[in-house]
């Protein structure tokens, strides 16, 4: 295998470096067309004689999909850490490798958290909108009166690498960190961190001032934040999602929002993907970003780069790196 050029295909346009460096190294088979997602009839097309698949979480790929790939489908490499629109069981039946990216976008989602915690706390987006309407005639003691991020208690749903990255950030701010996740971190990490425990999430989102979702989309946590819990939160208290929009029932979050249940909510990540919801658009004290959470040039050309090494890795015969079993999804 190891002298052979493995035949990639890659479902959406990758940094200009990255499809570079494939092309070198494999047979690839690159997006030539706008970059929007694959449509399903496509990657059926040219699936069939790939040996190495490259989605990214736009594509679903499923165990049809993969019957029509047959038998010379070896590796899916997906570019990006979730595999949830993966089926990973079907493909180890079939003896294909999965692999992800994880890691790489733990700083820069950190970030785009911390960016939503004070746009919506401090009402950046209303401000804005003011400005490009030209409504804006001068300071004013009471205009867009937001609240200082100092003194709050931030919850953090997933403590895992993001999560912790994000505690980092907020405690720099001066807010004070409280998590749930489904195993309690070492006492170390705790005290470095500042981190004070909840074994129950109710308890937890009930003290909060800000929650910040960092957990991964499984059958656990779909709706793990459904209608009763949130109405558990302050009306004073705000929401930001950068993790997994199912997490979070939308309809529900809506609802509160609309009703004054809760202050604002800061999303990059939606329950219907791109679908949103209509009334959540209209809400001001929303703060809607297209899942740009990971969007910076470093972060994806450090994503292609696992990519390549998880390729390379399984062609000369071994585990690759970052391989994905069903366990882990």
């Amino acid at each position: 295998m190891a002298n052979k050029a493995l035949s990639v295909v890659t479902t959406r346009r990758l940094p200009a470096p990255v499809e570079a460096r494939m092309g070198d190294l494999f047979d690839v088979h690159l997006r030539q067309d706008d970059d929007g997602p694959m449509q399903r009839e496509a990657l059926l097309s040219v699936l069939p004689g790939a040996e190495v698949l490259v989605p990214t979480l736009s594509e679903q790929i499923d165990a049809g999909m993969l019957d029509v790939a047959g038998d010379s489908l070896r590796l899916i490499a997906n570019y990006g850490a979730g595999v949830d629109h993966i089926d990973v069981a079907a493909a180890r039946e079939r003896g294909i490798l999965v692999t992800n990216t994880p890691g790489v976008v733990t700083e820069d989602t950190a970030d785009m958290t911390m960016a939503l915690i004070l746009a919506v706390t401090r009402r950046m987006t209303e401000g804005l909108a003011m400005m490009q309407a030209g409504e804006w005639n001068g300071w004013s003691p009471m205009t867009l009166l937001g609240g200082r991020v100092g003194g709050r208690a931030l919850g953090i749903l997933g403590m895992g690498r993001i999560g912790q990255a994000v505690a980092r950030r907020a405690r720099a701010f001066g807010m004070s960190i409280h998590y749930h996740n489904r195993s309690r971190l070492r006492p170390e990490i705790e005290e470095a961190l500042g981190a004070r425990y909840w074994e129950s999430l109710d308890q937890m989102v009930a003290h909060l001032d800000v929650l910040s979702i960092n957990c991964p989309h499984t059958p656990s946590t779909y709706h793990l934040m459904n209608a009763r819990r949130l109405k558990l939160m302050k009306p004073t208290a705000v929401i930001v999602n950068t993790s997994r929009g199912e997490v979070v029932d939308e309809n529900a979050l809506t609802r509160g929002l609309r009703a004054g249940e809760l202050a604002g909510a800061g999303l990059d990540v939606y329950e219907g993907g791109a679908d949103i919801n209509p009334r959540l658009r209209e809400l001001r004290n929303v703060v809607l970003l297209p899942h740009m959470g990971s969007a910076t040039v470093e972060g994806r050309i450090e994503m292609g780069e696992k990519v390549i090494v998880n390729i390379r890795t399984f062609q000369d015969g071994h585990r690759p790196p970052d391989l994905v079993i069903p366990a882990m999804t």
